[in-house]
């Protein structure tokens, strides 16, 4: 479950929008952990609306092209996570961070979809086959030459 209600984040916004104090003493006043909190939930809403407050119950697959784009543009340019995570729709900035940080330790390879779920072990008659998954990418260098050559 999330920390804080959609609600909660809305009043704290709306307090600050009023003027009733900086990001510091909101957040003492609403029992907020970091007073970071508050400057991103502002930063939301100011960009995104209600929706930058709202928690996403959707579970987005975003594309190797996508990914490798957005990190990339990270990588050449001087903005922070947060601006560039606002700029693209993304209320997450955390999971550009992640993506970021694979790249830098196994390349972009690191940013494709992983199989996910067990190998088919059985047949639909009962009878064991032996399946071999069919891997579209190129395996994967995580070798401590190749992390120490990014």
């Amino acid at each position: 479950m999330a920390a804080y209600s959609y609600e909660f984040k809305k009043k704290v916004v709306d307090a600050y929008l009023r003027g009733e104090g900086g990001y510091t003493f909101l957040a003492e006043k609403y029992g907020v952990k970091n007073r970071r909190q508050v400057l991103n939930w502002v930063h939301y809403y100011e960009e995104l609306g209600d929706d930058g407050l709202k928690r996403s119950r959707k579970n987005e697959a975003y594309s190797f092209e996508f990914k490798l784009g957005v990190v990339e543009s990270y990588l050449t340019s001087e903005v922070s996570y947060q601006e560039l995570a606002l700029s693209i729709g993304i209320n997450n900035n955390a999971l550009i961070a992640r993506w970021v940080n694979d790249y830098r330790a196994a390349g972009p390879d690191a940013l494709r979809d992983k199989k996910r779920g067990r190998r088919a072990k059985m047949n639909s008659s009962g009878k064991a086959v032996n399946i071999q998954r069919q891997d579209d990418s190129a395996p994967v260098d995580t070798s401590t030459e190749h992390v120490k050559q990014t």
